[in-house]
């Protein structure tokens, strides 16, 4: 009886189906002296659930849920806002007088060039958020050309308390109109008041996404078990791919309409040419309230919660005062002023674990 040597690859089969060093094809050669190649064809052990490491990945219903949608179907939507309804300025600048004070304010917004709205014999309240200090008096003049200068109007007004504004300092003032103040027997009011409203206007962004698949990937029937952002569960082939992009595509049309940004005319963005077809962007939710809403920074709560934070929070609260509604405003806030601000209400509450302290809020312990 003769013998048979393997010599390929070191490897000798066997009559049954035993694992042996000589017989055992190492999946792991990068060599190929143990026909990795060959080996490969065999599938791994798969461990069929998918982890869900982060959790509920998608930021969809947010506008939702702040009643910030709309629909439309046009190219641009334009709207109009209110202004208040009673007069009033900031940032007013004032010059005394032996015969009175002569205020200056800048134009505002909406009005012709100019324009007078404060009126002869009406009664103002003037506040200097330096010094805390507020006096009443009553207007006696107005001007109606271009004195000091285009895009601002002044009137002239005597102190109801004192002999003058003096007292107050020459500028960042705030006037409020709060009624008027006629001598019996004379004529009515001159001049009146035509309301303004602010316009705004805003682009649609159009999105697209793309789910790309070879022909070949079809065949490869795997099943893996998920449990989806949308809150469904179950089995899906292949196609768990394409679920995901579908989902990605509803949070980018969720973020893109809260970090949205308009393209302004000096901006590096060329709009609608044959080269390159970008779009106008669009205001979205962040920019709209750094345009035109209340932000505050620097919370005191970082440094010292409970200590000079709640002086912060009340200037908070006095600027959301100023609004009317108090109750239908919202805060915004990042991570790290939301836990300086439940630092700072635990720590009136001595930490915020007693019960039986006052100033103990729920919601924040």
């Amino acid at each position: 009886m003769g013998q048979f040597t393997v010599t390929n690859a070191g490897l000798a089969p066997t009559q049954d189906q035993s694992i042996l060093s000589t017989n055992y094809l190492q999946w792991n050669d990068a060599a190929g002296a143990n026909f990795a190649d060959f080996a490969q064809q065999y599938l791994p052990e798969l461990y069929e659930q998918e982890v869900e490491r982060f959790g509920n990945r998608t930021l969809s219903g947010f506008l939702r849920m702040v009643g910030a949608e709309m629909p439309m179907t046009s190219d641009q939507v334009i709207w109009s806002e209110q202004n208040r309804l009673h007069v009033g300025y900031d940032n007013v600048d004032k010059v005394d007088n032996a015969g009175g004070t002569v205020f200056t304010v800048q134009t505002p917004l909406g009005a012709a060039p100019n324009e007078v709205v404060v009126r002869i014999n009406q009664s103002i309240v003037v506040f200097d958020p330096a010094s805390g200090l507020t006096l009443k008096g009553l207007v006696t003049a107005t001007a109606n050309d271009a004195t000091p200068a285009p895009g601002t109007f002044t009137f002239t007004a005597v102190c109801y308390t004192a002999a003058t504004f003096a007292a107050l300092g020459n500028s960042d003032l705030k006037v409020f109109v709060y009624g008027s103040d006629f001598a019996k027997g004379t004529e009515g009011m001159i001049g009146s008041v035509t309301p303004q409203v602010t316009q705004y206007s805003n682009r649609p962004i159009i999105i697209k996404d793309k789910y790309f698949v070879n022909g070949s990937d079809t065949a490869q029937i795997g099943w893996i078990e998920v449990a989806t952002e949308d809150g469904t569960s179950g089995y899906l082939w292949y196609m768990k791919a394409e679920s995901e992009t579908r989902l990605r595509y509803e949070d980018y049309l969720e973020m893109a309409m809260v970090e949205g940004e308009k393209a302004t005319a000096a901006s590096g963005v060329t709009v609608n040419t044959a080269t390159n077809n970008y779009g106008t962007g669009t205001e979205g939710l962040f920019a709209s309230l750094n345009a035109r809403g209340n932000v505050y920074s620097g919370f005191a709560g970082a440094a010292a919660p409970g200590a000079g934070a709640l002086g912060d929070f009340d200037a908070i609260l006095q600027q959301l005062d100023l609004q009317g509604a108090i109750e239908e405003n919202m805060l915004f806030l990042d991570r790290a002023t939301a836990l300086d601000f439940d630092d700072m209400i635990a720590a009136q509450a001595g930490g915020g674990f007693a019960f039986s302290q006052s100033a103990s809020y729920g919601f924040f312990w």
